[in-house]
């Protein structure tokens, strides 16, 4: 049985942050990380049956095309995801009533549909990015039991090739799920290596009164390769969704809009166009 102080419940039932029961939820499920985003997605759908929002946590779950859907906002960052993560999870494959896991389990399908820097010269503003794995530069996921899942070799290589400092912790790589690779792909997507970061400045290489500790690790990064695979963007949530999604059996995937070119230099003139051009996107692909 799982302690109350554990998995904490509402007074109505639902689970804590993200203020949802069960059956609010569809099987598959869309992440954005600004809650203005929920309804730039939902505005598209045939009809809403469920709208609830407690602090960043937004969701909506209605019908696009007959397919039933969920867009949840998660706001910024790895220690957003583990809340909602665990706690979607909890939704599906725990008995709320007996506070016991189910017998039978359900995989979810997670997409994630972000906006993001690009760390190649080639991966040009307002271009999509489909993260084939998630390196995880953050430290949370290491709270869990995750060698099982992880991509050794590939931490290997980062570590040694930008001379990590494992004073920050160890990196962790998580692959994406295959499944959904294969059902969203398109010769119009790059595929990718995508670092997570823990913040937003000095976590990804930024200054602006504050020295960093390797001021030299984008460019490292840059130059990172590992049998081909080379890092294409640099964001805050996708090494954490893999990672929590692998271990608790579900199925996860992240779409990036880039709209910077950390390379060259370059933002995209239009973000907002890049953005919703992904959004319809992945909602027909999502309704095959």
């Amino acid at each position: 049985m799982i302690a109350a102080s554990e998995l904490i419940l509402n007074p109505d039932g639902s689970v804590y942050h993200i203020n949802l029961k069960p059956g609010q939820i569809a099987n598959d499920i869309i992440f954005v990380g600004d809650q203005n985003r929920v309804e730039k997605i939902t505005k598209h759908f045939d009809a809403i049956e469920f709208t609830t929002q407690k602090r960043e946590f937004k969701t909506q779950t209605g019908t696009y095309k007959g397919k039933r859907m969920t867009v949840m906002s998660t706001g910024i960052g790895p220690d957003n995801i583990d809340i909602v993560m665990n706690e979607l999870d909890a939704l599906v494959n725990v008995d709320l009533a007996t506070r016991t896991v189910k017998k039978e389990l359900i995989s979810l399908n997670i997409v994630r549909i972000g906006t993001s820097g690009s760390l190649q010269a080639d991966i040009p503003c307002d271009s999509f990015v489909m993260s084939q794995y998630g390196l995880g530069l953050d430290n949370m996921l290491r709270s869990y039991l995750i060698d099982e899942v992880s991509e050794t070799e590939m931490e290997e290589a980062f570590i040694q090739q930008t001379n990590w400092d494992m004073k920050k912790g160890r990196p962790y790589v998580i692959a994406g799920s295959k499944t959904l690779e294969q059902r969203l792909e398109s010769d119009k997507i790059f595929k990718g290596f995508t670092g997570t970061a823990g913040g937003f400045y000095g976590p990804q290489g930024r200054v602006v009164r504050l020295g960093i500790q390797d001021p030299e690790l984008n460019a490292k990064m840059d130059r990172f390769n590992f049998n081909g695979t080379r890092m294409t963007n640099l964001e805050m949530e996708t090494g954490a969704i893999y990672g929590l999604g692998k271990l608790l059996g579900h199925n996860c995937l992240s779409l990036n809009a880039i709209i910077a070119n950390r390379a060259t230099g370059t933002f995209s003139e239009d973000p907002y166009k890049a953005v919703d051009e992904l959004i319809v996107y992945a909602l027909n692909k999502l309704a095959e």
